[in-house]
């Protein structure tokens, strides 16, 4: 479960984390109100499940009434990403000198928590990551005894970070995965956390993702996650429905596949030959062609998608149903809205491939000719 900007911030000043004023609007009217409230200049930043905000014009600073009304008009309503604004947090705007990051999640290669430091803040940290590793500070911690103020403050150090804010952004860390750990959380993290002249820090973002399995413990992160349509968007409500695990990305190659070893393999190869994923999409075992059929409803739903790879392995899950529902879905068009590859091995494959109407779909026999065909297809929309 994503938490928005402002659930998250929520939950990092409870635990003691230095937020901006801020406030919640709906309407222009409502942002005006919040910004007199808090004293300008103010920030407006749209309230949607997607990073690159800033770029994409989803955050902009005010410094009268005049422009908040302005750019929460411009906010408000705007299609950030495939992803429709209906909330903006109107907050305190950081007079700042640098910026950093923290962050906490699973290091599943060391099966151990990370904590994370850079002085790199304020951009995607998996650039940083990509392009300078060693920009990025990191310390592995036990689970069964938790993150010691000495990690903490050596992962500081050893960023880089300038010694007058050194214990306080250690302090910050250390609070942070202790609201991961308390929070169930799989990611945690500040980015950009602002330093001001005088030395103070503020957390100008905040990130906070809740594993799903564990809110039957957490009833707090759960009341966040009912809070109406602005928790998720309309396709992950669906897949609520549907029963499907379900991550919407940015790309726009559609994948659907059985089992969730077999998605990310199909979204590692999507990304190997060129293209982007536009979601993590497991049907699960045992898929009958009615939730087949349902699959590809969401992702031809999803508007940022413009072509789409099936990746299914039968063991439980029968080829020949994959293929039923497959025909069933894209029979109720006149018009195949978007290319469809599909790959099928395991059982009952070679009955499928019989099955599978050619005149709908483009068949493959191997994933990765499934896949590159997929990212060509993508591609040609794009030209």
């Amino acid at each position: 479960m994503r938490l928005h900007e402002y659930q998250a911030k929520e939950v990092f000043a409870d635990a003691g984390i230095p937020t901006p004023a801020a406030e919640l609007a709906a309407s222009v009217d409502d942002a005006v109100a919040a910004a007199e409230a808090i004293g300008y200049p103010v920030a407006v930043k749209a309230q949607v499940h997607v990073g690159g905000r800033g770029k994409a014009g989803g955050i902009e600073l005010a410094e009268s009434e005049s422009e908040v009304r302005e750019v929460a008009d411009d906010i408000l309503g705007m299609d950030l990403k495939g992803y429709t604004v209906e909330r903006v947090l109107v907050e305190e705007a950081v007079d700042f000198v640098n910026e950093l990051y923290v962050g906490v999640t699973m290091d599943r290669g060391e099966g151990k928590p990370v904590a994370m430091v850079s002085t790199r803040g304020g951009v995607n940290i998996e650039e940083v990551a990509e392009e300078d590793p060693e920009a990025i500070a990191r310390e592995h911690i036990d689970p069964a005894f938790g993150m010691h103020p000495y990690q903490a403050r050596r992962a500081v150090y050893e960023a880089g970070v300038d010694r007058d804010i050194a214990n306080s952004v250690a302090r910050v860390l250390q609070t942070l995965y202790q609201v991961w750990e308390d929070r169930d959380g799989s990611d945690a993290e500040i980015n950009p956390l602002m330093v001001t002249a005088d030395d103070e820090i503020v957390a100008a973002d905040a990130v906070l993702n809740v594993d799903d399995d564990a809110l039957f413990r957490q009833p707090e992160m759960a009341e966040y996650d009912e809070e109406g349509e602005f928790s998720e968007d309309e396709l992950e409500r669906k897949a609520d429905e549907y029963g499907f695990d379900y991550v919407r990305l940015s790309g726009n190659v559609g994948i659907i596949g059985n089992g969730a070893g077999l998605v990310m393999t199909t979204l590692d190869l999507v990304d190997y030959y060129g293209g982007e994923p536009a979601n993590f999409l497991d049907v699960g075992g045992g898929a009958k062609a009615e939730r087949i059929s349902n699959a590809l409803d969401m992702v031809f739903s999803d508007e940022n998608v413009d072509a789409v790879v099936f990746n299914i392995f039968g063991g439980i899950t029968r080829g020949d149903e994959v293929a039923r529902g497959i025909n069933e879905a894209l029979e109720q068009f006149d018009e195949i809205p978007k290319p469809v590859v599909v790959r099928l091995a395991g059982t009952n494959a070679e009955e499928g491939m019989e099955i599978l109407n050619a005149d709908l779909v483009t068949v493959e026999q191997t994933l990765e000719d499934a896949v590159q065909r997929a990212v060509g297809y993508a591609e040609e929309v794009d030209q």
